[in-house]
């Protein structure tokens, strides 16, 4: 998390600052001279997940420490000179006419490869309110953005400073579509993986049982109602057990359940085995709501721990999931296909991560526990015989 940057010394502007950061608004608070004197947390956090750090605070807008704060954040997108041209001269019509100076105060306070723009400049008074358009980088793509820049008078009617607003190029029905169920704690524990490293975590894999016949015999309306149950049901059983979902396939089920955001390797283990439990448990509700007979519904787990996994979100145009690399995914999903009967089989590496409260808490005496490899269990696939053989497990 961004440490919060200090409120500006103006009490208006504060004010400003205060209200829009409590409302969780990305915002950039400019003073009257058109220096930065404030981000809101919300624009630090984000920036911070493309490494960017905070504004160069009390530095002009069109300064050249400015215009290298800029490009870091836009990437790419501000490489040509062109977009910088024209961002220049959009914006600086507006400084230049608050520009005590003139043109020749603008030009020393400008960056040295913008003051030959300094004559090209229209003064303008800035409205009240004026939107700017613009493109810029992120995870490799140029995508589109925009701005709002506000007044901000003071109650003589003095200017005290501009508040720029700025928001993805997707106006708020979209945004609102894909947010507005979001659980928020979910959210920030998908922040820590918006950078992709190595984090001990345990996996949990789910898949449902005879799909193929069930999926035959229903309605597609009425299968597809029931999928989407399932999935809701998986993903809030998750989350709150505090683990992050991971992709859907089907009617298949991924999460995983990090040691750094549960507090322990133990507190991740006990997590894993709850939201599996929780699952399982509603299962005969969804199967009520969906009107089918809940003994056509079961659902096989496979629960594994990865001391090294390479956990980190994948953002594309077209969505943003959680994923991993690691042997112990593969052994994860070869551990899942051998549950069948709607059983429940965690490895030896995961149960020996819980300490003595969290067995306890499971209703596991982890002192006793008896394993069976893998490939001796009867409904051992030939993949698991072939790829996981070895791994000891047990019914949770």
């Amino acid at each position: 998390m961004s440490e919060s940057l200090p409120l500006p010394e103006d009490p208006l502007l504060a004010t400003w600052a205060s209200a829009l950061n409590d409302a969780g608004y990305f915002a950039n608070i400019l003073d009257a001279g058109w220096r930065y004197v404030y981000d809101t947390d919300e624009l630090l956090l984000s920036r911070s997940y493309m490494g960017v750090g905070p504004p160069p605070i009390g530095s002009h807008f069109f300064s050249a420490e400015a215009r290298q704060f800029i490009a870091r954040t836009a990437g790419g997108a501000w490489a040509s000179w062109d977009a910088r041209r024209a961002w220049f001269l959009s914006v600086g019509r507006f400084v230049l006419a608050d520009t005590p100076g003139g043109r020749e105060e603008l030009r020393r306070v400008v960056d040295p490869q913008l003051a030959s723009l300094v004559d090209e400049l229209q003064p303008e008074a800035l409205p009240p309110a004026w939107t700017n358009r613009s493109q810029f980088e992120i995870v490799g793509d140029e995508v589109q953005g925009s701005a709002v820049l506000i007044r901000i008078d003071d109650a003589e009617g003095r200017r005290a400073g501009v508040c720029v607003l700025p928001k993805p190029g997707a106006g708020m029905s979209h945004l609102a579509t894909a947010a507005l169920t979001a659980d928020l704690t979910h959210l920030s524990r998908m922040a820590v993986v918006a950078r992709a490293d190595r984090r001990p975590a345990a996996i949990l894999m789910a898949d449902l049982e005879a799909s193929t016949p069930l999926a035959r015999r229903l309605s597609t309306a009425q299968y597809f109602a029931f999928g989407r149950r399932l999935v809701r049901t998986a993903d809030r059983c998750v989350i709150d057990a505090g683990g992050i979902v991971g992709r859907h396939a089907g009617d298949g089920v991924v999460a995983f359940f990090l040691a750094e955001t549960d507090g322990s390797e133990s507190a991740a283990a006990r997590a894993c085995v709850t939201a599996a439990r929780a699952l399982r448990d509603t299962l005969p509700a969804i199967a009520a709501r969906s009107e089918i007979p809940d003994v056509e519904i079961a659902l096989r787990f496979g629960l594994h721990w990865g001391s090294t996994l390479y956990i980190g979100s994948i953002l594309t145009r077209g969505r943003s999931e959680v994923t991993a690399l690691g042997d112990e995914v593969n052994e994860a999903a070869r551990i899942e296909a051998c549950a069948t009967g709607a059983r429940t089989l965690a490895p030896k590496p995961l149960i020996e991560r819980l300490n003595q409260e969290d067995g306890a808490a499971l209703g596991l005496d982890t002192h006793h526990l008896v394993y069976t490899m893998l490939a001796e269990l009867p409904t051992a696939t030939e993949k698991a015989r072939r790829d996981a053989s070895l791994i000891p497990v047990c019914d949770v």
